[in-house]
């Protein structure tokens, strides 16, 4: 099984038929099932290494760090910014539709994306754990799992005066078990966010707190995969039924045996996933 916590970090990446994964650097990427994948807040593209691995050469899979993060850190820290990120790299694809895929951070990103130029340029959108608004409401039990406003707004406070020690508890949700995944622990999961600048992590932070893409997802033209993880302590399961009921190309997938990152922690179950939902967008 390949040890995602050893690789290097790389912000793009082309799998290509001899088994290796190498940087693509000003081409357009072609193949058979092009896969854009949007990683979580204060991780980088790598962090899906295993998953391109695992797909393999009939996939071409792009996996950029977004702006604020890695090799993009230089980028505004803003959702606005991903999103715009997003359109330049679908472009990468030209007279495709890719399969775009969003994790945690990366589905608000492809919200955002799809609010801002809508989805005919993606052929399909598979979302995992994530809820398109964050806040709780009195209309709305979706957002962050028994949080209140008053603890968002101490989670926020804790992240401006003690960034490292917030770590700990970044890395610990992520996760259903103390457990991690394999070939990833807690605490390799804390090395990589502490490889990120606090300082653009902090404005993404607060920027995911105030966005609400509600609005967005009955405009998602597209068939569309919403997933998450049964034993998430991040996100309700219900976010997703919602999701699926306003969405109209929209089905859902529970990972029965997984938390907030089911790609890490049941990695065969999450690509046979994938694989069986990009078949579907290749009738």
């Amino acid at each position: 099984m390949a040890d995602v916590a050893g690789r290097a970090l790389r912000a793009e990446r082309l799998f290509l038929p001899d088994g290796h994964c190498r940087p693509v650097e000003g081409r357009a990427l072609t193949g058979p099932q092009p896969v854009l994948l949007l990683h979580g807040w204060t991780m980088q593209g790598a962090i899906f290494d295993d998953v391109i691995a695992r797909l393999g050469p009939g996939f071409d899979c792009f996996a950029p760090d977004l702006p604020g993060h890695g090799a993009a850190r230089g980028q505004p820290a803003t959702l606005d910014a991903c999103a715009q990120a997003v359109a330049a790299h679908l472009a990468r694809w030209p007279g495709q539709r890719p399969l775009v895929l969003g994790w945690s951070m990366g589905a608000t990103v492809a919200w955002r994306y799809i609010a801002q130029q809508g989805s005919d340029a993606i052929g399909g959108l598979m979302t995992v754990d994530m809820s398109p608004r964050m806040r709780p409401a009195p209309d709305w039990p979706f957002g962050l799992k028994d949080q209140t406003d008053d603890s968002i707004a101490e989670t926020t406070a804790r992240f401006e005066r003690d960034w490292p020690g917030a770590t700990y508890g970044i890395a610990a949700t992520m996760f259903a078990t103390a457990e991690a995944a394999p070939g990833l622990s807690r605490n390799q999961t804390r090395d990589r966010i502490l490889l990120q600048d606090p300082d653009r992590m902090r404005p993404l932070w607060r920027d995911m707190v105030a966005s609400d893409e509600r609005a967005t997802i009955p405009r998602i033209g597209c068939p569309y995969l919403v997933s998450c993880g049964a034993q998430s302590r991040v996100y309700p399961t219900a976010a997703t039924d919602w999701i699926v009921e306003q969405a109209p190309q929209a089905r859902r997938h529970v990972f029965e045996d997984a938390g907030h990152s089911p790609h890490l922690e049941t990695p065969e179950a999450f690509v046979a996933v994938v694989r069986d939902f990009a078949r579907g967008l290749r009738r």
